[in-house]
């Protein structure tokens, strides 16, 4: 049977109906998408080419930092010594789980792209990396690399590594250090693992679902990608939702949706939202009362200051506390230090005790205009980005959250034990 053709609409990752964890095997995945495009012998293969069309498509990462993978794919090719491939699915993030279920119930889709990957810049060797605490997604990883052996679908070996579970494990210095030996802490850089990664060869560090797009952007064309999403934001996109909707869950959506629509759709009330956290531990809080029409885009986000980061949306209803649940995640993020400098170690152990004082309602360090500043302080100054993203968190949280603030202030104890009404938002109007 000839492979079907291109995806019209959504979903294109998820196209399996595997918003179950069934896992799609090999021969019903070659039958739908075809083998993958790859070229035969890396050496003369279509590298320039593929990198091209990933540029034209706009390709950017979905691990959190959104980087355009042609510029990544690049630098590597260009390197000094053969490179390795790494595809990235520890996800750390709590709030996460679009990597497990793509792990999970589209393998060959993820290793097609590694294997296009490999290509694009001369690897022979390509190593993925799944959290050794989620079972399923390796047990699904295992067998699919099995499958792919048994027919000899890959010019290249497909190596798995089960990665220690851990918030800054995922960072892309933490991972190759983890795969050179070393503990998994991010590490102080330069060189990028791109100049200098495993083994001591260029390395290009990829998530899985930025993976997975590319094989379907090498089957497709950029055309064909850019179909879906915005200028800044090309291609669909899997988000997490969890929170104040009745139906949590991974979804693939189109960059741009409206954040409204996005609750809709997940079974939540948008009237009843006060705030969504987009982009993760590390992202922003936004204040639904001005921003409920905003796009889920990275290029709409980033005129607020926020992003889609690592796929992340959660809903606090009006009748939630933001300063309880960014007190609970600033504890999380401090307790997830690396250990390496003193930013990580004592600020943001600081920060959270200030947190904790504020939401208690209690006097001593624990002051807006403190944290404000101790926040900034850590910003930019740690060994790795881990304060950065905290630092960004805490500070949207004393913006969005002002009234909050105030009331616990003066009333000395957090408004969602009280039982009482939340405060007026002293915003007034919508728009996005």
């Amino acid at each position: 049977m000839a492979p079907s053709g291109p995806p019209v609409g959504l979903p294109r990752l998820l196209r399996s109906g595997s918003r179950s964890d069934a896992p799609l095997r090999l021969s019903a995945h070659v039958e739908r998408l075809g083998p993958p495009p790859l070229g035969g012998d890396v050496r003369r293969g279509p590298r320039e080419a593929l990198i091209r069309a990933v540029d034209a498509g706009g390709l950017r990462g979905r691990g959190g930092s959104g980087f355009p993978m042609a510029r990544k794919l690049r630098a590597v090719a260009d390197g000094a010594r053969r490179p390795v491939v790494v595809a990235n699915g520890t996800e750390g993030e709590p709030a996460s789980t679009k990597d497990k279920l793509l792990l999970q119930s589209a393998p060959h889709l993820v290793l097609d792209g590694v294997m296009l990957a490999a290509e694009a810049v001369g690897a022979r060797r390509a190593i993925v990396c799944v959290e050794q605490a989620a079972r399923r997604a390796v047990l699904s990883m295992e067998a699919a690399v099995d499958e792919r052996r048994a027919t000899r679908l890959d010019p290249i070996e497909i190596e798995l590594a089960a990665a220690p579970s851990g918030y800054v494990v995922g960072e892309e210095s933490a991972l190759v250090r983890w795969l050179n030996g070393g503990p998994p802490k991010p590490t102080f850089v330069p060189p990028r693992p791109f100049e200098k990664g495993v083994g001591g060869r260029p390395t290009l560090v990829q998530n899985v679902e930025t993976l997975a797009h590319l094989a379907l952007l090498a089957r497709y064309g950029p055309d064909w990608f850019r179909e879906i999403g915005t200028p800044g934001h090309a291609g669909s996109a899997l988000v997490t939702v969890s929170g104040a909707v009745s139906r949590p869950g991974v979804y693939e959506i189109a960059p741009g949706t409206p954040i409204a629509e996005m609750i809709t759709a997940c079974g939540g009330a948008p009237d009843d939202a006060r705030a969504i956290l987009v982009g993760g531990y590390a992202g922003r809080w936004l204040d639904l009362d001005h921003h409920l029409q905003l796009g889920l885009s990275d290029d709409q986000l980033g005129q607020v200051g926020a992003s889609l980061g690592a796929g992340v949306v959660v809903v606090l209803p009006r009748s939630g506390c933001g300063l309880a649940e960014t007190t609970r995640i600033a504890r999380y993020l401090a307790g997830e230090s690396s250990g390496q400098c003193g930013p990580c170690v004592n600020g943001l152990e600081a920060i959270a005790a200030g947190l904790d004082q504020l939401h208690r309602g209690q006097s001593g360090a624990g002051t807006a205009a403190t944290l404000r500043r101790w926040a900034g302080d850590v910003a930019g100054r740690g060994a790795c980005h881990h304060p950065d993203g905290a630092a960004r968190l805490v500070a949207s949280a004393l913006e969005v959250f002002s009234d909050d603030i105030d009331w616990h202030r003066r009333h000395g104890r957090c408004l969602v034990d009280a039982g009482g009404p939340r405060p007026a938002t002293s915003h007034a109007g919508r728009s996005g």
